[in-house]
């Protein structure tokens, strides 16, 4: 018989990294850098005996006028039988006004979720990229390269030519990259986090063992840093950054070779590139050299690692309290 449980942090952490299909978001890392930025998280674990067997970290957010909470599964849960769905379900819904669910990107061999079934809508807010791509890093190298366009291939042999120094950063080099993170974004018009939140992020899981913050040196200027975090069968970039001077020598594409390259020898299959505009192939080819804005001024750059395009199970909303969920759904439209 399967019953709920209040796992530790450790515990949790040891039952998703034991997962093939663990995702970083369902790290407790990620829980506490997100309860340091207004959310606040419970984990429900799933039981049977004394064996973790299933369960969600779930993160919640208070809604404006103490209208009540907002709760949020990232890229979870783990339940593998009807009885686990229904119990984790019925734990959650005294908690929070209405529930959002991403469960990220499904292995084709899981069942397909009954989201319509089980009382969810489709939701048209999304908070983590519906879509990116996946590099498949089980071949070897030369493999890896060969599915990769020209280009891409060229600036990467280049980057390495280039005496730039690729290295495992410390805490020491969290100020620099959380200045060429504030200068990328100004590049590119997308937002960024203040430092202090790279600073948590690299305390949380690279110190933990499970990230790593890479930089790009040449001649003492940072010219890229990127930070990867990996859980089970993948690693995702992040964060990452460019600076605006010595664009020629390639570090961007020299650094992500080398998360690659981190990857593998962690064991990792699958390099997610982590956002890309949610659209199908054929409109991202067609318009990609002449859009920048969102996630456009970037698939320029990722569609070049050979990966596949692959969107995930979308944001689905399970309402618990309709008057309160109309009122966020209107003042999200007036927000724009």
């Amino acid at each position: 018989m399967v019953a709920i449980t209040i796992p530790t942090a450790e515990e949790w952490d040891t039952f998703i990294r034991q997962q093939p299909n663990g995702h970083a978001l369902q790290l407790s890392a990620y829980a506490d850098l997100k309860c340091a930025y207004g959310w606040e998280a419970e984990r429900f674990g799933l039981v049977e005996g004394n064996t973790l067997v299933g369960g969600a970290q779930v993160l919640f957010r208070p809604l404006p006028l103490n209208t009540g909470r907002m709760a949020y599964v990232a890229m979870g849960p783990y339940c593998s039988t009807p009885e686990q769905w229904d119990l984790l379900w019925n734990s959650i819904k005294h908690k929070a006004a209405f529930l959002k669910w991403e469960a990220g990107i499904r292995p084709p061999t899981m069942e397909q979720l009954p989201y319509n079934q089980w009382g969810f809508k489709a939701s048209p807010q999304t908070i983590q990229p519906p879509s990116t791509i996946l590099i498949d890093i089980t071949s070897n190298d030369d493999a890896i390269m060969a599915r990769m366009n020209q280009g891409t291939r060229r600036k990467i042999r280049k980057s390495l030519k280039n005496d730039i120094d690729y290295r495992e950063g410390d805490r020491a080099d969290l100020e620099r990259f959380a200045e060429l993170m504030q200068t990328t974004g100004e590049r590119n018009a997308f937002g960024v986090h203040e430092a202090n939140y790279y600073r948590l992020a690299y305390d949380l899981f690279v110190e933990k063992g499970d990230g790593v913050l890479l930089v790009a040196e040449h001649e003492n200027d940072l010219l890229a840093g990127i930070l990867v975090v990996a859980v089970g069968d993948t690693a995702w970039y992040l964060y990452g950054a460019s600076s605006n001077v010595k664009r020629n020598l390639m570090a961007s594409y020299g650094i992500q070779w080398h998360a690659i390259q981190w990857s593998k020898a962690r064991g990792h299959k699958v390099y997610d590139l982590w956002g890309i505009p949610d659209e199908d192939q054929a409109t991202l080819e067609a318009q990609f050299k002449e859009r920048s804005d969102g996630l456009w001024g970037v698939y320029g750059f990722k569609r070049g690692w050979g990966g596949d395009v692959v969107r995930s199970e979308g944001t689905w909303d399970k309402i618990y309290n309709p008057f309160i969920y109309k009122a966020y759904t209107m003042a999200l439209k007036l927000r724009g």
